[in-house]
């Protein structure tokens, strides 16, 4: 009996990393260890479960099949293995979160490092990357992301926090290019935009009736680095639309002024995603619990604060972008 499981475990990894590679290092073996239990499953079954080339590897129709019951199975042994962490109410084994570079860094690492400190028998692994990961491809147990995700099956979601973004500038640049009380004022002033590769941000800002209008920026300065973007803020050359935490101190300093300050601003979620399963291992599930409580610290004060979101209970999400 135990020879008809041999292999399987591993051919599902392989299905779900995209490739040998990937497979080998989420389970910590070597590539040709993964081809050959791959191999040997194919010779016991007596088909081919794959089509591999050089550049790419796919299921065959039988591969398929045979992937979505082994699928079922393989999720019924890891709801076990959540149930029993559970249980033991100890946090252990590895836990891999993706997520944005300077947010991780400013905001959500130092919290998960506490949530390590506390937790002395966890192996964390964390991956800082602007680009949108793919969480069940390269093997994430979490994903930190931002915006509106969609629906689906993949993944599911919970959120975060709600991040403010607001408009501001140094106080000698309003003094030289004067202060903008309209949404067409934009055009006579300098900006400082984000873009990453041919892809640029447009600002969602609010007009003088207090509604949320989504602005096409023109601007001779782009960064795909947000805290570059706060540095040439501060030294005078341009308006900048940045999430609320990082131009704060900034902001308290007189180093930057917020523009209509009396006006709402734009929201932004910040979700945590994850591969969709019935239960939830204890160590991802209290790293999100972790995340979650003190995330919601510190927002934006005063009529902000007050008017924050509730937070939401777990949600479908659309594919694995």
């Amino acid at each position: 009996m135990r020879d008809r499981f041999d292999g399987v475990q591993i051919f599902v990894e392989a299905v779900e990393a995209g490739s040998f590679a990937r497979a080998a290092d989420r389970l910590a073996l070597s590539r040709s260890a993964i081809g050959k239990s791959v191999a040997r499953l194919e010779e016991r079954l007596g088909v081919r479960l794959f089509q591999r080339t050089t550049r790419a590897q796919s299921l065959t129709e039988d591969g398929q099949q045979f992937y979505e019951h082994c699928q079922r199975a393989v999720d019924e042994l890891r709801t076990g293995e959540a149930l029993l962490d559970s249980g033991r109410r100890e946090v252990a084994g590895r836990l891999r979160i993706s997520m944005p570079v300077l947010f991780g860094r400013r905001r959500a690492a130092p919290i998960l490092l506490d949530y390590a400190k506390e937790h002395p028998k966890l192996e964390l692994e964390l991956s800082f990357n602007d680009r949108v990961i793919d969480v069940i491809a390269e093997g994430f147990d979490i994903g930190v992301r931002f915006g509106a995700l969609g629906n689906g099956t993949s993944l599911r979601a919970r959120r975060l926090s709600t991040e403010h973004r607001v408009l501001c500038a140094a106080p000698g640049y309003l003094s030289a290019r004067g202060y903008p009380e309209v949404l067409a004022d934009l055009a006579a002033h300098d900006t400082l935009i984000y873009a990453c590769g041919d892809r640029e941000y447009g600002w969602r800002l609010p007009d003088a009736d207090g509604a949320l209008v989504a602005v096409a920026i023109a601007a001779r300065l782009r960064f795909d680095d947000i805290e570059v973007i706060a540095d040439a803020a501060r030294a005078g050359l341009g308006l900048c639309w940045l999430p609320h935490w990082l131009i704060r101190d900034s902001v308290q300093t007189g180093e930057l002024v917020e523009i209509w300050a009396d006006r709402p601003c734009t929201t932004v979620d910040c979700f945590a995603v994850w591969p969709a399963t019935r239960y939830l291992p204890l160590r991802s599930r209290l790293a999100i619990d972790a995340l979650a409580d003190r995330l919601s610290e510190g927002n934006r004060p005063g009529r902000l604060a007050q008017r924050r979101r509730k937070e939401v209970d777990v949600v479908p999400v659309k594919g694995v972008a």
